[in-house]
C-alpha cells in the first residue's frame, strides 16, 4: 500500500503551524482524534457524564478491541489506564517479589522504570542486574543465558529507549524468558505506533504503552497488555470497584481479565480519542508507517551527518524514527529553544533519563529529533537550514 500523503497531511491540522519533530514526546493528533474527543465532551455537557458514558458504551468497548488488534492480543488482555507509567507500574507492583529475587534489565533502561527497581530493592531486598550490550549497542543474549538461575523473577526491558534510535532485541529476551518460565515486562512506549508490534512474536507477558507518542492520540491515556496465562498470578497494587467485586463483608474477588489493573474513574473523551488514533494507525498499516518512518529518519540522519561538528548517537546499525545528536560548542537546550523559536519542535534528552547508557557512552545533553510518517523531506530540509543558521 502507498501512503496517501495528501490526505494524511490534510488530516493533521498542526502541520500547518509547525514542523513537528517531537513525536517521541507527543505527536500531532489527527483531526478525527480531535473531533472524537470534542464530540464526546459536547455529549457530556448536554446530557451528563454518566449518561454520556451509558450512551457510548459500545464505542468504549471497541477501544479495547482496537488496541488488542494493534498488538495481536485479545480484548480481555487489555487494560486502558491513565498513562503508560500507570500501566507499567500496575504490572510491576503486582508481582510478588521476595527477598533475593533478581530483576534483569537492559543498559538503555528508562529512568522511571529503574527508579521502581531501586524502590523494590529497598523494600523487598531484590537485586537489579543489567544485561550487557556490545559495542554495537545490541544485547548480549549469550551472556543473558549465563545470568539465568531460579532466582530470576523478572526480565524487564525498554523496547526503544528515549535517548536514541536503538531498537532492543526484545524478541530474543522473550525467547529466553519463555524457555525459563520467567515473567517478561516490556516498556513499548516509544515503539507502539511507529512499527508493528506483535506480543506473540515478542514473547512478553506484560506490555505498556501510551497514546500520545507514535499513536498520535491524546495525552492522559495509555494501555497495559497482560497475557491471559499470567493474569491470575498478578494482584494489582491498587484495587477498587472496577478491578474487583465486593462479594461479602470480608472478601472481594478480582476480575478475571486485564481490567483488574484499571480503576473506576477515567477520561472517557481521551479513551475514545485514543481508540480513534489506534484505528487511524491500523487503517494506514503499521508496516507502511514503519517503512515511511525509516525513509524519513534515514534522510534526516544523512543530512545531519554533513553538518560540521554534529555527532549522532547511533551506536547500533539498525535505527528507528528517533535521532539524537549533539553539536560541538553548542548546548543542546539552546539548540532546542532556537529551533522552537523558528517553528520547529524537537526535545532535549538529558543523560539522567537513561543514566546507565549515558554514563557508558559518555553522553552529554542531546537534541532529539523524532520524525513520523506525516512529516516530509521538505520539513527536514528546513530543519537542516535552521540548524546551519543557528550554529554558523
Amino acid at each position: 500500500m502507498t501512503l496517501d500523503k495528501e490526505k494524511i497531511y490534510e488530516d493533521t491540522p498542526g502541520k500547518k503551524n509547525v514542523i513537528h519533530f517531537n513525536n517521541a514526546g507527543a505527536s500531532l493528533v489527527t483531526q478525527v482524534v480531535l473531533d472524537t474527543q470534542k464530540n464526546y465532551l459536547d455529549l457530556e455537557a448536554s446530557i451528563g457524564g454518566y449518561e454520556a458514558l451509558a450512551k457510548s458504551q459500545s464505542q468504549v468497548e471497541n477501544v479495547y478491541k482496537s488496541v488488542a488488534r494493534l498488538i495481536n492480543a485479545s480484548a480481555e488482555e487489555i487494560a486502558i489506564v491513565e498513562n503508560a507509567t500507570v500501566g507499567w507500574a500496575m504490572a510491576f507492583y503486582a508481582i510478588d517479589f521476595k527477598p533475593g529475587d533478581r530483576i534483569l534489565t537492559v543498559e538503555a533502561e528508562y529512568v522511571s522504570n529503574f527508579i521502581a527497581y531501586l524502590h523494590m530493592a529497598n523494600e523487598k531486598g531484590v537485586s537489579i542486574e543489567v544485561i550487557p550490550s556490545g559495542e554495537d549497542g545490541n544485547l548480549c543474549i549469550d551472556i543473558l543465558e549465563s545470568m539465568i538461575d531460579d532466582k530470576v523473577k523478572l526480565i524487564s526491558a525498554t523496547h526503544v529507549p528515549t535517548n536514541s534510535g536503538l531498537v532492543n532485541a526484545v524478541a530474543e529476551l522473550g525467547k529466553v524468558a519463555k524457555k525459563h518460565n520467567i515473567l517478561f515486562l516490556l516498556d513499548a512506549c516509544q515503539s507502539v505506533g511507529q512499527m508493528p508490534i506483535d506480543v506473540e512474536e515478542l514473547g512478553c507477558d506484560m506490555l505498556s504503552a501510551t497514546s500520545r507518542k507514535y499513536l498520535r492520540g491524546p495525552r492522559g491515556v495509555g494501555f497495559l497488555y497482560v497475557r491471559k496465562s499470567v493474569i491470575e498470578s498478578l494482584h494489582p497494587p491498587i484495587v477498587d470497584l472496577r478491578s474487583a467485586t465486593w462479594v461479602s463483608p470480608t472478601r472481594y474477588e478480582l476480575r478475571p481479565d486485564a481490567r483488574r489493573f484499571e480503576n473506576w474513574e477515567d477520561n472517557c473523551a481521551a479513551k475514545l480519542g485514543f481508540g480513534a488514533a489506534v484505528n487511524y494507525a491500523l487503517d494506514i498499516g503499521l508496516e507502511n508507517i514503519k517503512a515511511r518512518n525509516d525513509e524519513l529518519a534515514g534522510y534526516l540522519r544523512s543530512k545531519l551527518s554533513t553538518l560540521p561538528g554534529v555527532h549522532l548517537h547511533t551506536i547500533s546499525e539498525a535505527q528507528c524514527a528517533i535521532t539524537t545528536f549533539h553539536i560541538d560548542g553548542h548546548e543542546a537546550g539552546e539548540i532546542v529553544d532556537a529551533l522552537r523559536s523558528r517553528g520547529i519542535n524537537t526535545s532535549l534528552s538529558d543523560p539522567s533519563s537513561t543514566l546507565l547508557d549515558a554514563t557508558k557512552n559518555r553522553l552529554p545533553n542531546l537534541v532529539r529529533a523524532s520524525v513520523h510518517y506525516y512529516n516530509d523531506e521538505s520539513e527536514i530540509d528546513k530543519f537542516i537550514e535552521a540548524l546551519e543558521e543557528i550554529i554558523s
